[in-house]
């Protein structure tokens, strides 16, 4: 009974889940705290177990598709923010503003990412000559696209996993 204990922790794959596990949490917590890379972070626990356990479970064609996946989820948060802009009644100018207003999370952190696409939404608008009201109307459909694009991104971050986890089961 204790060989067989000790045979299981001796395993690369239980190794290779348990230090590929803090990567994926902190994709999930990078969610939330955009300034994390959330799945790049996913990603490269996915990366991380495969070289523990010699790529035997995880082939060429997962890492493209989780890549792709990746890849998605970041147009997906300026597809959203254009698309709130636009559902709100958005100018071109609110649009740019919105996706120009995302740089201030080199300035604000993670808080500029919810505070600069409305900024820069109401700022287009405001530029254009349009009243308040339609600024900060603009500016609301920036953060909707924002949390809409965060529900489809977690969803896309769901899928990455569970994918991994039927790979290696």
């Amino acid at each position: 009974m204790f060989e067989s204990f000790l045979e299981y922790f001796s395993d690369p794959h239980f190794w290779g889940f348990l230090v590929s596990v803090p990567f994926i949490a902190a994709g999930f917590v990078g969610l939330v705290l955009p300034v994390l890379p959330d799945t790049v972070f996913i990603l490269c626990g996915f990366g991380v177990y495969g070289l523990m356990t010699g790529f035997d479970e995880l082939s060429l064609s997962f890492f493209i598709g989780q890549t792709i996946l990746a890849a998605l989820s970041y147009l997906v948060d300026f597809v959203a923010t254009v698309i709130g802009v636009k559902m709100y009644g958005g100018s071109q100018a609110a649009v740019w503003g919105a996706v120009l207003g995302t740089l201030l999370i080199f300035v604000m952190g993670p808080l500029g990412l919810l505070v600069g696409p409305l900024a820069g939404a109401v700022a287009g608008e405001l530029l254009m000559g349009e009243q308040i009201k339609q600024a900060l109307q603009a500016g609301f459909g920036s953060f909707i696209g924002f949390i809409g694009g965060t529900l489809i991104k977690a969803s896309i971050c769901f899928v990455m996993v569970v994918w991994f986890i039927l790979s290696i089961i």
